[in-house]
């Protein structure tokens, strides 16, 4: 059975709410409010003003990799339930340069990003990640994870064909082992699910360290970059700026005292996820289907402990 754009955005929608948070666009030539098209079920995009850095989007999944003379530095595969992801993500670097995959960077050990790697490693690349994500990948020993052929500790430098890109890990956040990939030069940076571009945190921030991700944040922002690609695309497919990193510090810190208020009256959990309200991120995407979570998170910390 063949599906519509349309049947394939609906499905979508269902799965990914970050891709279907993305706005429509304007309204199309048939009349007011009608819905422009749905988008690609994939896109490969260069960065404005950079040389070789392109973002490679396939659903509500996105990933950077850099083209040198030398070869190209990928990240995560983004193939979970899809390996078509991967051999199409893989097919759009080769539309590109003929130069071999030399690297594949996971973000963190989350199934979502980083399952599709063996057409990666078939293709030569050697598989790096943080040194716990490859103790939880060998733990799990899922076929699709690939375990990583290198670590990194704290930080690395991967330098290939003129380029640097560094590998830093700025502690415990969504995961305990994500890293911040970062380009010098260009001042870019490609963080995965800790920093939501426009939208609030998934769900009741699944997999977090609490109060350790608000710290990461901080060392994030220590970091010397102007723009941010995230792991799902912001609102419109823009890029994050430094501006983004501050409100999410600063809707993190809102909730967390407005949980620590609950908590101290005892109305954590059910109480305070039907009461608390933050009105000035309500333009966030995800605002009204994750705010209820996101207090869930910090109630269990502030009631709990956890």
């Amino acid at each position: 059975m063949r599906l519509s754009l349309t049947a394939f955005a609906l499905i979508l929608s269902a799965c990914s709410p970050a891709f279907a948070q993305q706005p429509s666009g304007p309204a199309s030539p048939a009349g007011p409010g009608t819905q422009a098209p749905a988008p690609p079920p994939f896109a490969t995009t260069k960065v404005e003003g950079t040389e070789n850095v392109y973002v490679f989007r396939y659903g509500g999944h996105q990933s950077m990799f850099v083209v040198t003379p030398e070869g190209v530095i990928a990240t995560d595969p983004i193939a979970y339930l899809r390996p078509q992801a991967a051999t199409t993500y893989i097919e759009e670097i080769k539309k590109i340069t003929n130069a071999p995959i030399r690297y594949l960077i996971y973000s963190h050990h989350h199934y979502d990003h980083i399952s599709g790697g063996k057409p990666f490693k078939d293709a030569g690349a050697t598989i790096v990640a943080h040194k716990l994500a490859k103790e939880h990948l060998v733990k799990l020993a899922n076929p699709d994870a690939l375990v990583p052929d290198e670590t990194v500790d704290e930080k690395r430098t991967i330098t290939l064909g003129g380029t640097e890109l560094e590998l830093v890990y700025v502690g415990r956040n969504h995961s305990d082992n994500s890293l911040v990939m970062r380009l010098p030069r260009e001042k870019i940076i490609f963080a995965v699910d800790f920093i939501p571009v426009g939208a609030v945190p998934f769900r009741n921030m699944l997999d977090s360290w609490i109060p350790d991700w608000e710290e990461s944040l901080n060392r994030v922002m220590a970091l010397d970059w102007d723009r941010l690609i995230p792991g799902h695309p912001g609102p419109g497919g823009r890029l994050g700026t430094r501006d983004d990193v501050k409100t999410l510090q600063a809707y993190m810190q809102d909730v967390s005292d407005a949980a620590k208020t609950a908590a101290s009256q005892g109305k954590c959990w059910d109480t305070a996820m039907q009461e608390i309200k933050l009105p000035k991120y309500q333009n966030l995407a995800q605002y009204a289907q994750y705010l209820s979570g996101n207090v869930e998170r910090y109630c269990s910390h502030w009631a709990r402990g956890y």
